[in-house]
């Protein structure tokens, strides 16, 4: 299998995409393309691109491509059994596929207005009302999981899977511009950033030479 992905700094999609491959287990080659830099639109017009019109990340496994991350999580789940990305009962299960699809369709404003940059540490300022209104309904999601199905582990359903997978970027946009938080939320968050993918993956980030300006500043308005 080959992936491909944006800047690990500030590629929100591709972070998902490369979370779910680790998580499978199975091998696989990792490109990383930089994101908007002078050969990017001849980049996109390229076949292996082709299939996403150009966005990333991009999954190749032999004839087979896979693009949007939360595709890439379910044609992954297909190949190695779904317990190893989904809770094994139906009740936590429905409610983790439910939370991860939320969160590929919703959540506008602080994407928006609170690009990734995993590598900044922006001053806080107060978000704006719709931010903040995502930001409740986003605490309201994560307490609900934990309190119903969060008991065996630290993450959403107890064990690192999916739901994780797909809030593993929000996480990073909270520390980010250090956005309010529940008390509650914290724990969790300490257990993102601890889990051995995403310290591969900041690492990674850390090491990247490409600086995007765009995303350099602070929340937009």
């Amino acid at each position: 299998m080959k992936l491909i992905i944006g800047n690990k700094a500030y590629s929100s999609w591709s972070l998902r995409g490369w979370l779910a491959c680790k998580q499978s287990g199975l091998a696989f080659e990792e490109v990383v393309v930089p994101l908007y830099d002078a050969e990017w639109d001849k980049r996109r017009e390229g076949d292996e691109f082709a299939p996403s019109s150009g966005k990333v990340p991009i999954l190749w496994d032999g004839d087979a491509v896979v693009w949007d991350s939360l595709a890439i999580v379910e044609y992954l789940s297909d190949k190695v059994g779904r317990d190893r990305f989904w809770p094994a009962e139906d009740a936590p299960r429905a409610m983790a596929r439910s939370m991860a699809a939320e969160m590929h369709s919703s959540f506008q404003a602080l994407r928006r207005k609170h690009s990734m940059n995993i590598r900044q540490v922006f001053p806080a300022i107060r978000p704006d009302d719709d931010v903040l209104a995502e930001l409740q309904r986003l605490m309201e999601l994560w307490a609900q999981a934990r309190a119903r199905f969060g008991g065996g582990g630290d993450f959403l359903f107890g064990q690192f899977g999916a739901a994780d997978i797909m809030f593993a970027p929000v996480v990073t946009r909270i520390v980010t511009y250090q956005l309010p938080i529940a008390r509650f939320a914290q724990g969790y968050m300490q257990a993102m950033f601890d889990h051995p993918f995403m310290q591969d993956w900041i690492a990674g980030a850390q090491e990247e030479d490409w600086v995007i300006e765009q995303f350099e500043q602070p929340a937009a308005t």
